[in-house]
């Protein structure tokens, strides 16, 4: 079975993090609340898909889908 990541995510679809593919990547993301166990949602992109703007703990954080491929869910 393939891992998903927050890349995959639909618009409004929530998740829960499960861990990182890219670890110099997961530091920065750790550092802005991206941590294991939490709750995250697509909340909007841009008119061309990146960035992404997501909902994670009840906090808004904007990044590139290529760095929301290296978040992990269930």
């Amino acid at each position: 079975m393939n891992k998903r990541s927050v890349a995959d995510l639909r618009l409004g679809e929530r998740a829960i993090i499960q861990s990182f593919n890219d670890e110099r990547m997961s530091l920065k993301l750790l550092e802005m609340g991206c941590l294991p166990g939490a709750e995250i949602c697509l909340d909007g992109q841009a008119p061309f898909g990146d960035p992404i703007c997501l909902n994670v703990s009840g906090y808004c954080l904007s990044m590139r889908r290529s760095e929301a491929a290296t978040i992990l869910i269930e």
